[in-house]
């Protein structure tokens, strides 16, 4: 690194890091590196190919794309999108309610009659709405927004007719299923229902990247030079508080000492790990550790795993019109808890299965999510097993016990990713919005006499109101490289520093 300006690590390059590594660069700020622990790119951000194109084993769609979105805005800049998402009457599309599906199957190989299905898909989004309304008060630190929909149900299915009520009483379990993989959760047990509410969701209809994901990756790494990224550099100690001495004479107060023995000194770091890698090593990360609220704050949020199964067919068993599908268990309740068996029914965690568009481009594949304890048991099987279980799950619900099987499959795997351990941050049973702000203050505190900004952290689990997005990840690297360049500007403004 150069000696003549701030030297500035930057641990991961997931959107967040590469975002901070951009700006930094254009405002002056050369001094710069990346560690990435692996020997790729992106982060949870991964475009992968597969059938005919190309597939998402990570971040899928850009959730509100519109104005005030970044991602949408960067993403326009650089033309990756086509004209149908970036057109004013996509951005204006206000995306408050539960999913549409194409078609719902039950369990007993039959189709639902699609009124049902959108009755009570209205009324579980009416009560879905009211949960987000306790951000200002009205229930304890330990209230969940699935006890609050179990409430609402109770109170409710009384005045339903008697012969519909074991049949909505599964759909509605079949919607919770579907919010777990949106919350990125195992259950919405888990979920609290005080911060729920501070969850910002942004107008448009959520869009794809014709190129893959992995195209806005690339795109800003073209911003800066090839040799900042330096990947298969795994950090497994961050040295703050000190004085190392380095090759430039200069002492510096930040050493990052990698898992191979190489180490890198710093002004500053900028760490952008998962939440769920904190949550596995923080303890031994950081040295001195990290403060106790930082700790404490770290624990109390929630990192859960949603993994996604892709199928791919050499025809379709679905109409052309056909975008989602609904998989509904017949006698399953929100009411009753069952007794689950993972071996056997890890399966019955999947509530959907969207059909990728557009199958001229990518084939004949369908993409179902999975989240929580049933997500993770599944990286534990061999494909032929996931293979065999999708094979007559699909033949099951669809009445057809001679449906061709798919003839290729492909799963994810993020909660086995050793600096992963899950997929994206919600808020969690006893945690709240101030846990998320007390993980994004920098290091040393303050009123620590010591050199500020030495450990920053960024990430979508550092943002308060878009945790678990990739436009939140964004938004906190800005944030970060802002904060180091409001610092030195204010030391150059009063000739403390000159050399930027």
């Amino acid at each position: 690194m150069e000696s003549s300006c701030p030297a500035v690590a930057i641990i991961g390059s997931g959107i967040s890091g590469l975002a901070a590594a951009q700006q930094l660069y254009r405002q002056g700020i050369r001094n710069l590196r990346i560690l990435e622990a692996t020997g790729r790119t992106g982060g949870r951000i991964w475009s992968q190919e597969y059938g005919k194109g190309l597939v998402e084993i990570g971040a899928h769609w850009i959730h509100g794309p519109s104005t005030k979105n970044p991602v949408f805005q960067l993403s326009s800049q650089y033309d990756l999108l086509d004209p149908g998402s970036m057109s004013e009457e996509n951005q204006l599309v206000e995306f408050d309610s539960p999913l549409i599906f194409s078609v719902t199957y039950s369990s007993s190989g039959k189709k639902i009659n699609c009124e049902t299905v959108s009755d009570v898909g209205k009324m579980y989004s009416s009560w879905l709405h009211k949960s987000k309304a306790f951000t200002h008060g009205g229930c304890g630190p330990h209230n969940s927004v699935g006890s609050f929909l179990k409430q609402e149900i109770s109170g409710s299915y009384h005045d339903w007719d008697r012969e519909q009520v074991d049949l909505k009483m599964s759909l509605l379990n079949a919607f919770l299923k579907t919010e777990c993989c949106i919350s990125g959760t195992h259950s919405m047990d888990d979920v609290a229902l005080g911060p729920f509410g501070e969850y910002t969701t942004l107008p448009g209809l959520d869009c794809t990247f014709p190129r893959g994901y992995e195209s806005l990756v690339n795109q800003i790494k073209l911003s800066l030079p090839n040799d900042i990224v330096l990947l298969n550099k795994p950090v497994r100690t961050v040295n703050w508080k000190g004085s190392f001495q380095g090759q430039d004479s200069r002492i510096y107060p930040v050493k990052l000492e990698c898992e191979n023995g190489e180490t890198f000194l710093a002004d500053h770091v900028i760490v952008t790990v998962p939440l769920g890698f904190l949550k596995e090593c923080a303890d031994r990360f950081v040295c001195p550790t990290l403060p106790y609220n930082k700790l404490e704050a770290i624990q109390n949020m929630g990192f859960g795993t949603n993994n996604k199964i892709f199928l791919e067919f050499e025809k379709p068993f679905w109409e052309p019109e056909c975008y989602v599908i609904q998989l509904v268990w017949e006698g399953e309740s929100p009411l009753v808890k069952s007794q689950i068996n993972l071996q056997q029914d890890w399966i019955k965690k999947l509530s959907c299965l969207f059909v990728l568009q557009p199958p001229a481009q990518i084939g004949h594949v369908l993409c179902g999510f999975i989240a929580g304890n049933e997500s993770e048991f599944m990286e534990t099987l061999s494909k032929e097993e996931i293979h065999s279980t999708m094979t007559n799950l699909l033949r099951r619900f669809t009445g057809n016990p001679n449906l061709p099987p798919p003839i290729n499959i492909l799963c994810t795997h993020w909660h086995s990713k050793p600096y992963t351990h899950g997929s994206y941050s919600y808020v969690a049973v006893g945690s709240s919005g101030r846990d998320i702000d007390i993980l994004a203050q920098p290091l040393p505190e303050k009123g620590d006499p010591s050199k500020p900004l030495q450990v920053l952290f960024a990430g979508e689990a550092t943002h308060r109101n878009f945790y678990s997005t990739t436009h939140g990840a964004l938004l906190s690297g800005w944030r970060e490289a802002e904060r180091l360049i409001n610092h030195y500007s204010g030391l150059r403004s009063v000739g403390n520093w000159s050399k930027l």
